[in-house]
């Protein structure tokens, strides 16, 4: 999945760019469960499987919950 995609179905789901970090990092947030997480932006590249579970992880969400939107 990449950074585009990944943002699309935060968004449907409700999560919100919060502010721009150091680098190529981006903090977001998801307000129905109170919790933020950092992304990294990976150009048209795909996220690695690693980070890309620990975003889910920072927001409470799993592969499935992406899946549906």
């Amino acid at each position: 999945m990449t950074y585009l995609q990944l943002t699309k179905k935060l968004r449907r789901l409700g999560c919100e760019f919060r502010r721009q970090g150091k680098g190529g990092h981006e903090v977001w947030w998801y307000p129905e469960r109170k919790r933020y997480t950092t992304i990294s932006f990976h150009g048209s590249k795909d996220i690695p499987k690693g980070t890309l579970a620990a975003i889910l992880r920072d927001l409470d969400l799993t592969k499935e919950d992406l899946d549906k939107v």
